[in-house]
């Protein structure tokens, strides 16, 4: 049995709706018996479950303590992949089931609250050695700080190729059981969600070395759409400047630690300003950094 965990101690990053459609794509894809477990004390996810017509994917809801247990019990019972929601803000509890991890999805929405609580749950994973996947949640097509933010995340691990972008459907559709594929079949909700499951089933098949849950097409991880669509936007930024301003006379020229080009200002999400800050774009404490 494998362990996919969705993590972030950012309240709002969208972790319950993501292990939901994750769980039930995995389902549709063959990969079953899937079973999802909430861990999460305000119970999203069986609220969700509870008014899901289908009994699939399979549910269990489970205390920290007993994580190690329950998750013995399903895999004797045939339970080909768990899929774990885990609650925000709680470190010991995150890090309890990172444990049990074979790979641990991060969603985080490109903003820079977001980008700056995401180094605490990489702390947890890095922690326990767990391989991680940042999932772009949330983001305004055609927006540059996508771009910039996926720039950031990347410093600390791998991006998924594939952006989950701002859509009423995608949450609308949890409101009665099902997931936006089981709603809309043919949105564009529906195929991103699809296209990141395949993605997660394919480095979990890598990761585990797994053949039997291997997909039958690789996704192509070197997708070029998201980096085409920011120059795309730079472009068009770049074409909405009539003139080019005079470059500053050598006297007004600030020193090169102030020279920061845009992404650089953006990745460093600096709270407080601060050289040892703009080392870290999360914001996370350096380890010989004074408590």
């Amino acid at each position: 049995m494998h362990v996919l965990v969705l993590a972030s101690q950012k309240g709002g990053s969208g972790k319950t709706t993501l292990s939901g459609h994750l769980a039930v794509e995995a389902d549709q894809a063959g990969i079953g018996p899937v079973a999802l477990i909430d861990t999460d004390p305000q119970g999203s996810l069986s609220h969700w479950w509870n008014a899901r017509a289908s009994s699939s994917p399979h549910f269990a809801k489970v205390g920290l303590l007993d994580l190690g247990a329950a998750l013995a019990q399903l895999e004797s019972s045939g339970v080909k992949l768990a899929v774990i929601d885990t609650p925000p803000a709680i470190t010991d509890a995150i890090s309890q089931v990172v444990a049990h991890a074979d790979l641990v999805v991060i969603p985080t929405r490109p903003s820079p609250h977001d980008l700056r609580a995401v180094g605490a749950t990489v702390d947890i994973v890095e922690r326990h050695g767990k391989p991680l996947i940042f999932v772009m949640n949330g983001a305004t097509p055609r927006a540059r700080i996508t771009g910039e933010a996926a720039v950031a995340l990347s410093q600390h691990g791998m991006v998924a190729p594939i952006t989950l972008h701002h859509r009423v459907d995608f949450a609308a559709s949890m409101v009665d059981g099902r997931t936006v594929g089981e709603v809309v079949a043919k949105s564009q909700s529906t195929k991103e969600i699809h296209d990141l499951w395949l993605y997660i089933q394919d480095k979990l098949s890598r990761l585990t070395r797994d053949a039997q849950i291997r997909p039958e097409f690789r996704p192509n991880t070197f997708d070029l759409t998201a980096l085409l669509s920011l120059s795309e936007e730079r472009a068009d930024s770049d074409a909405d400047v009539e003139t080019t301003p005079e470059p500053p006379a050598p006297s007004d020229v600030p020193p090169a630690a102030e020279r920061r080009t845009p992404i650089e200002r953006r990745a460093s999400f600096a709270p407080h300003g601060g050289a040892e800050r703009r080392a870290h774009p999360f914001g996370r404490r350096s380890a010989d950094r004074p408590q």
